[in-house]
């Protein structure tokens, strides 16, 4: 199956993801809990090629195809956990980004925060 980020929309990612855990009759184990204790694990297993790597070694990991997979694979991974988090707790993805977007959009005024990655309390 092919698809893209341009023709995919997130309820399709969502069903995809909640069908393949239904069809291994894993759902009995995707609590809220444990969904986002994976996500936590995943999300470390994304971070751990890049460990004590510099801006421009990160870039250069990203050009070699291998390790581009694996990272690529760790970001799906990372995204599948979220999907069925969001299946689970009943959470419209697209509205809480946007909603969370347009927090941001509040805390981080381009006025004040352009250029800067100083945080905001």
């Amino acid at each position: 199956m092919s698809c893209s980020d341009q023709d995919t929309p997130i309820a399709d990612l969502k069903e995809r993801v909640a069908a393949f855990a239904r069809e291994r009759d894993w759902e009995q184990f995707h609590t809220l809990k444990n969904l986002s204790v994976a996500l936590a694990g995943e999300a470390a297993e994304l971070m751990e090629p890049f460990q004590w790597l510099e801006g421009s070694q990160c870039e250069s990991l990203m050009r070699d195809g291998e390790k581009r997979e694996a990272v690529e694979d760790e970001l799906a991974d990372v995204a599948i956990y979220a999907l069925q988090f969001a299946n689970r707790a009943g959470i419209d993805l697209a509205k809480a980004i946007d909603r969370k977007m347009l927090k941001n959009a509040r805390k981080y005024p381009v006025i004040l925060a352009k250029g800067s990655s100083e945080k905001r309390g």
